[in-house]
């Protein structure tokens, strides 16, 4: 095996792979990323329990093979060679790659115990890659950190005719985000949606992980089968094992009837609460007292208190004060880009919704598709 590429591109590739391979494993080769050249290119792959990555990018092919490596240290000898073209070949029992000078010989894997690349499954449509990596960055703060409920450390993924509807909750907090996506192999044929349902939970880091690896924009191919779901795009393959079981139902829990409602900017609301929070410690809340023309908001332990006022609109009562885990209410604000958010409240120690608006759109015409519940205090399931 011989191959030549560009330093940078050898890079890039080599770090997409090894985002999958796990830190520690009481299987060496999978630390193991396998390089295949063939053809004018070189296809990088590795894999986990979990999840499994494979991309192919351009590689002049001098002499066609594959080798497995261990990836990391791949990773960190690729980040310091030259920036110029990397020559690569298997000479006996070494991978060796060479730039401008520098040469490394890397110690070559067994072949025998590494399992094999799996399938992808069933492509059922595709989806904004940039639409996608916001929506899933907007849900992913509110999943579980507790691995005794895995099932709780997912995204809900939806799929219902042309709408995808991504969701998380710790029990405490539950953020909803909708987005458009075409169903189909080849998208929307003949501009009617493909009649496709899908109910599946997805890790939360994994699925944040693959998301923000699609920088590059594009249409990103979505496939799922019974136990795992697939991402493919421009020559770059991942999947990963479904969560068992289902996330709860946020329909009920997000019916505000005769709620209270409150607006004021964002940008001075994240930075007072930022502000404020300093002095919120040993489980302390932050408070937000509405009145009709300002929002208060206060802190405190022990004998530190801070507060904050802000201008504010309040309908539907005279005052009203609730309050918030001060790092949820953070994660919350900070999901959320538009100037103006908007609260419904059902009063102290109840749901609150947290939704963003634009100024001169109609908050009441529809239900935005950025949604994230809160809780005061118990949980919410």
């Amino acid at each position: 095996m011989e191959f030549r590429i560009e330093r940078s591109a050898l890079t890039d590739a080599v770090a997409w792979a090894a985002r999958v391979l796990p830190t520690r494993s009481p299987v060496p080769v999978l630390g193991g990323l396998l390089l295949e050249a063939a053809d004018g290119r070189l296809r990088i792959s590795g894999l986990d329990y979990e999840a499994s990555a494979c991309i192919e990018v351009e590689a002049e092919t001098v002499r066609a093979g594959k080798v497995l490596v261990m990836g990391r240290r791949l990773l960190d000898v690729c980040r310091v060679l030259p920036e110029r073209v990397v020559e690569c070949a298997v000479e006996g029992s070494r991978f060796s790659l060479a730039s401008d000078g520098a040469r490394f010989g890397l110690s070559v894997l067994p072949f025998d115990d590494y399992p094999a690349l799996p399938s992808l499954p069933k492509v059922l449509g595709e989806v904004d890659a940039d639409e996608f990596a916001a929506a899933v960055a907007h849900v992913a703060v509110a999943a579980g950190r507790d691995d005794t409920l895995p099932t709780l450390t997912g995204i809900r993924l939806s799929l219902d005719g042309d709408t995808m509807t991504l969701a998380a909750t710790d029990r405490y907090r539950f953020a909803v985000r909708t987005l458009a996506w075409k169903p189909g192999a080849d998208g929307v044929r003949a501009g009617v949606p493909a009649e496709v349902s899908a109910d599946v939970v997805v890790s939360a880091r994994r699925l944040t992980e693959i998301a923000r690896s699609f920088g590059r924009g594009g249409m990103v191919r979505l496939a799922l089968d019974g136990g795992s779901a697939g991402f493919e795009l421009a020559g770059m393959r991942t999947t990963v094992r479904l969560l068992d079981g289902r996330l709860p139902r946020h329909d009920k829990l997000f019916a505000m009837t005769g709620a209270v409602t409150a607006e004021t900017d964002r940008a001075p609301l994240v930075e007072a609460a930022k502000r404020v929070a300093v002095v919120a410690e040993g489980g302390s809340p932050l408070h937000l007292a509405f009145s009709d023309g300002s929002v208060l908001l206060q802190a405190g332990y022990e004998d530190d208190v801070a507060s904050q006022r802000l201008p504010a609109v309040l309908e539907g009562a005279d005052e009203l004060t609730v309050a918030f885990n001060p790092a949820y209410l953070m994660d919350a604000l900070g999901s959320f880009g538009t100037p103006v958010i908007r609260f419904e409240l059902m009063g102290p120690g109840q749901r609150a919704m947290v939704t963003g608006r634009t100024p001169g759109a109609d908050a009441e015409s529809s239900r935005p598709a950025h949604q994230h519940l809160l809780m005061s205090a118990k949980p919410l399931v």
